[in-house]
């Protein structure tokens, strides 16, 4: 698995075919959007609407859209941020992680947080931090078995969702 950070066209669009590929990862994963909100029918996700939510990610001056794949083919997406809005906050966030729903359970999540927390880490940061929707056990669960722990919670940013707060330091052994 290689991480692909996203660029968008000279003409500030994502480009068809990857456009088509992230919209597919999207739609897979229906029960996390029902669960996240983010999208009005989490059964109906279109293009134009996964084009908007990447634009706006993207548009932060701090964050990061990684495609995750495997032998040519779209596995996952992450989206990191390198500074958090709000000041006070030192570590870097990984705002998505999310793999392709008929691939769960296969390992895939964890190679692609690994990859991600590399990446934090080969940039010199010491800890990273995400927030996990308070209703998305299976989101926790896998995230704690990763080493993450619960530090904070707290509504998030956009949509005031409660959230649990989990922090892992990049130093030291990875317990994964």
């Amino acid at each position: 698995m290689f991480l692909d950070p996203l660029r968008l066209s000279p003409d500030g669009d994502l480009p068809g075919p990857v456009l088509t590929e992230v919209t597919a990862l999207y739609v897979s994963n229906h029960a996390f959007h029902a669960l996240s909100g983010d999208f009005p029918d989490p059964y109906a996700i279109r293009p134009e609407q996964v084009a908007a939510e990447l634009a706006r990610e993207l548009s932060g001056p701090h964050t990061e859209v990684l495609l995750a794949r495997e032998a040519g083919l779209l596995v996952g997406i992450a989206v990191t941020l390198s500074e958090h809005p709000d000041p006070a906050d030192p570590d870097p966030w990984i705002g998505l992680l999310m793999v392709d729903a008929s691939l769960h359970g296969r390992g895939h999540g964890r190679r692609l947080a690994a990859l991600v927390e590399d990446r934090l880490r080969a940039a010199g940061h010491t800890a990273a931090r995400l927030a996990v929707l308070e209703d998305n056990a299976q989101g926790l669960a896998f995230w704690t078995a990763l080493g993450w722990t619960e530090i904070d919670r707290r509504r998030d940013h956009g949509l005031g969702r409660p959230c649990r707060v989990l922090r892992k330091p990049l130093t030291g052994p990875d317990p994964a």
